[in-house]
This record gives structure tokens, C-alpha cells and sequence, in this order.
């Protein structure tokens, strides 16, 4: 009895405190509000250029939180996350119905088995330096950009959670040898992109890739490069160095203390260089690797077929003759 007296005691006392204390709490709550200033007073003393205090030392410590325009995160999911969607499953679908339509721009005569040098062992290694972490920042940066849009509805809470943390991850490591990629492309290959007359000709017949109509049988003259690489060259180098700066620029905050403002600028400005670059990438590969017959080889062994070289190359090809410097594979 004894024992249990103590029990009911100690219990009734933690009830008698915790009850006082709650009180206090609200009565303390009671009083600061009656003397604080409202919701709406605090906004309208921020519109008025008030400013806070915080043990902060950046640039931007005594800014409000979210004090930007809202309708540019509204910009960014309604717009910018579907726009990615359809640059790359929308390109996808209309080159495959391209190629069923078209078919395939094929070798007249057939390869030839002799391999002419067109890429250096190092040329072929930083088009994969920037290449494959492309395609890795690509997908991870749909995910996190359109994610919870289209994919996180189908899958439950907990592998959504390890998905969009695997996506972050991913997409944070594989940044550093995109830029790397990025850099030692535009500056080494600029020199073999520089617009030409005749790439007017080529994009006048589309390359000479139509198999139908006034355009089936035409190969207009190109040099190391075509209209269409070099229009896929300059907007890599413009959008990259876009994407790159908006991502150094979110990658290390802390280095750079950018305002939220500003933040908010890069990642739209991130967002849109991406959207155009995944385009582009959709239809680079599918010129690479489908379109083109005997084009892939040229980034896997930096040869390319002899036919292959003066059906679509034919300036370059006659140049190399000409000059001395036409080397075949051994």
C-alpha cells in the first residue's frame, strides 16, 4: 500500500507540474503576442526596407528569407520541368518516327575497309570525358528537376527518398568532369567550327540525310565538320559554359555566397541551358549512332571508313589528300 502511495504521488506531481508549466507557456505566448508585431505588420515593415539581425558575417545576412519572386519557382516546375521531359523523350520519338519513315543515310558502294585517322587517341578521350557525364547529368537532372512530377506518383515514399538522394549525388559528382570535358573541347576543336559558305548549302538539303523528294541523293560539301556538327558544337559551348557557371555557382554556395536571388536566377538559367543541350544530345547520338552509317566509329577508334570520309566529309577528305597528311589505319 505503502508502495503504491509513492507511485500515485510521484504521478500526480509530474501531472500538477507538466499542467503549470503548459500554462505558463500559453500565458507567456498570451503576452508576447499581444505585444509582438503581427504576421501582416512584419511584411509590411520588410517592404519598407527593414532589415533583421543574425550572428551571420555574409554578404546577405540580413535579408529575409524568401523574399524573391515566387512565380519564377512557379516558372520552373509548371514549364521548365515538362519542357525536359520533351526534350528528351519528345526527340526521342520523333527521331524514331524520322528513321521509320526516312530510313537511314547509308554508304553508296558500301564501306570500303580502308580506315582513314581522322581523331586523336586524346580527342576521342575528352569527347567521353564530357560525353558520358552529359548523359549522367542529363538523367539525374531530370529526376530532380521533374521527378515528383512524373515518376515519384508511381513508386512509394521510401525508394523515392533513395532515388532523388542517389540522383543528387550522382549529379553532383559527375559535374566536375563534365566542365573539365567541356572546357578542353571548346578550346581544343573551336579552330575546325568556324562557319563556312557552303554550310549554307548543306542546311538548305538538310545534309543530304532525306531519302525522299528533291532532297533524296544529295551530299553537299562539308569540311572536318558539317552545318550540323558545328550548330551542335557552338550551342554546347554557349549552353555548357552556362551550365557550368550556374552550377559552380550552386555546387559551392558557400564559396560564392550568392543572394537567393540570384540562386534562384542560376538554377532557371541551369534549368533552360539544359532543356536546349538534351536536345541537341538526343539528336547528336541518334546522328551518331543510327543515322549515320559507319559514323559511330569515328569517336570509338578516332577512324572513320574511306566512303564514309568523302560522302560526308568530302572538302576534309580532299584537303588531306592534297596536303599530305591522309593517313590509314595499319
Amino acid at each position: 500500500m505503502n508502495k503504491w502511495f509513492k507511485q500515485f504521488s510521484v504521478i500526480l506531481a509530474l501531472v500538477i507540474g507538466t499542467t503549470f508549466s503548459a500554462l505558463s507557456f500559453a500565458h507567456d505566448g498570451a503576452t508576447d503576442h499581444s505585444h509582438g508585431a503581427t504576421e501582416g505588420q512584419i511584411w509590411a515593415q520588410l517592404q519598407a526596407g527593414a532589415t533583421g539581425e543574425t550572428t551571420s558575417h555574409g554578404e546577405f545576412h540580413n535579408q529575409p528569407i524568401n523574399s524573391y519572386d515566387l512565380r519564377v519557382l512557379e516558372l520552373r516546375s509548371d514549364w521548365l520541368a515538362p519542357a525536359l521531359m520533351a526534350a528528351l523523350f519528345g526527340m526521342i520519338i520523333i527521331f524514331v518516327l524520322f528513321i521509320k519513315v526516312n530510313g537511314i543515310s547509308k554508304l553508296h558502294g558500301g564501306f570500303s575497309g580502308k580506315l582513314v585517322y581522322r581523331w586523336s587517341k586524346f580527342d576521342v578521350s575528352i569527347h567521353w570525358l564530357g560525353a558520358i557525364p552529359c548523359l549522367l547529368l542529363i538523367l539525374t537532372g531530370l529526376t530532380l528537376l521533374a521527378g515528383r512530377f512524373f515518376f515519384q506518383p508511381y513508386i512509394s515514399e521510401g525508394i523515392w527518398a533513395g532515388f532523388v538522394y542517389g540522383a543528387k549525388q550522382v549529379h553532383d559528382f559527375m559535374a566536375i568532369p563534365f566542365m573539365i570535358g567541356w572546357a578542353l573541347m571548346t578550346t581544343l576543336w573551336a579552330k575546325n567550327q568556324l562557319p563556312k559558305m557552303y554550310d549554307l548549302k548543306w542546311m538548305l538539303v538538310v545534309g543530304g540525310y532525306i531519302n525522299f523528294g528533291p532532297f533524296k541523293g544529295k551530299h553537299p560539301d562539308a569540311g572536318f565538320a558539317n552545318a550540323g556538327e558545328k550548330l551542335w558544337f557552338w550551342a554546347f559551348a554557349a549552353f555548357g559554359l552556362v551550365i557550368s557557371a550556374s552550377g559552380m555557382l550552386l555546387l559551392f554556395p558557400n564559396l560564392f555566397e550568392p543572394s537567393r536571388t540570384l540562386s534562384l536566377i542560376a538554377l532557371v538559367l541551369h534549368s533552360v541551358s539544359a532543356i536546349i543541350i538534351t536536345a541537341f544530345s538526343i539528336v547528336h547520338i541518334f546522328m551518331a549512332t543510327v543515322m549515320s552509317e559507319g559514323g559511330m566509329e569515328c569517336m570509338v577508334s578516332g577512324y572513320c571508313d574511306e566512303t564514309w570520309a568523302s560522302q560526308h566529309h568530302n572538302l576534309w577528305f580532299d584537303e588531306i589528300k592534297e596536303n599530305g597528311t591522309l593517313k590509314y589505319k595499319e
